[in-house]
């Protein structure tokens, strides 16, 4: 019975929610890696869903919507609407699933994020978030909601709140996207930070940032702080960490391999950011993801 949670009225889960004090309330979390040729038959679900692709590509379809999904893409279900999903021919497919619902309480959750079907064409997607903040959140919930205390339910909680939160903030910064998109200031913050991307093995100067840029240090630190909630040295590190996550799951390289090809010649250095950054090691990290079973 609990783990179909996610199948039942949300007035029937409470009773098995005991260490969830309010909303909202998780009834399923996990990471699942699809079979050679699996497909989801259609169903109906009573619970808000996200739904994240880590790797690969799927075919979705939602109340007759159609969506072809690739690694960072993100989808949010509402309760009541058909769906199904199919693998692609030859093509890996892994995805977090969190299926929640706020209980008696009449949350504005669509208000919150700006769904709405009328006049959008694909009303579910809700962006591509590859190497975002809110990748790691997701996978940080998953790795809470397997442990068995009131502390990690309360963690969960808060990062899928953290997470409908930065919905809203992308939806916000979408509405404003023609205005933004006009200002030299962020064209050189975007500037700055694909040029940091393109540095993730080397890493950068500063006296580069601001021959790009032609802004001082100081300066840009502020603006990019500013922007992306983390100065360049921190958003360096924390792309160099989300590659190598990324490279423990997907490649089978070996962590010192991991360590230099993102950048750190000193694999103890290495692990000690990782730990201080994630909260665990990376083969904790990578054995606390790899526990999930398929949801069939």
């Amino acid at each position: 019975m609990q783990n179909k949670l996610y199948t039942l009225d949300p007035s029937e889960t409470l009773e098995n929610l005991k260490e969830s004090y309010f909303p909202p309330y998780i009834t399923l979390a996990h990471l699942f890696h699809a079979p050679e040729g699996w497909s989801l038959n259609p169903r109906v679900l009573k619970q808000f869903q996200l739904q994240y692709v880590i790797e690969g590509s799927a075919d979705c379809q939602i109340e007759g919507i159609d969506y072809t999904t690739k690694k960072g893409d993100l989808l949010f279900y509402i309760p009541e609407e058909l769906h199904h999903i199919k693998t692609l021919p030859g093509k890996n497919y892994v995805c977090v699933s969190i299926v929640f619902h706020f209980g008696d309480t009449e949350f504005p959750i669509l208000d919150l994020i700006g769904f709405r079907r009328e006049g959008v064409e694909n009303p579910h997607y809700m962006g591509n978030f590859s190497e975002r903040s809110i990748e790691n959140q997701l996978l940080e919930l998953i790795h809470h909601n397997r442990q068995p205390c009131i502390y990690h339910q309360q963690r969960c909680q808060h990062l899928l709140m953290g997470i409908l939160l930065a919905l809203a903030d992308a939806n916000n910064r979408k509405a404003a996207a023609s205005v933004i998109e006009e200002s030299a200031g962020t064209a050189k913050l975007i500037l700055i930070r694909n040029f940091i991307d393109s540095r993730l093995r080397e890493g950068f100067r500063h006296e580069e940032l601001e021959q790009l840029s032609g802004w001082s240090r100081n300066y840009i630190i502020l603006q990019f702080r500013n922007s992306f909630g983390m100065s360049p040295l921190q958003y360096l590190v924390w792309i160099r960490l989300e590659k190598a996550k990324e490279l423990a799951l997907q490649s089978g390289m070996s962590f010192g391999s991991i360590a230099t090809a993102v950048g750190y010649s000193d694999i103890h250095s290495f692990g000690k950011i990782f730990k201080r950054k994630v909260g665990l090691s990376l083969s904790q990290f990578v054995a606390t993801l790899y526990k999930d079973t398929p949801d069939r």
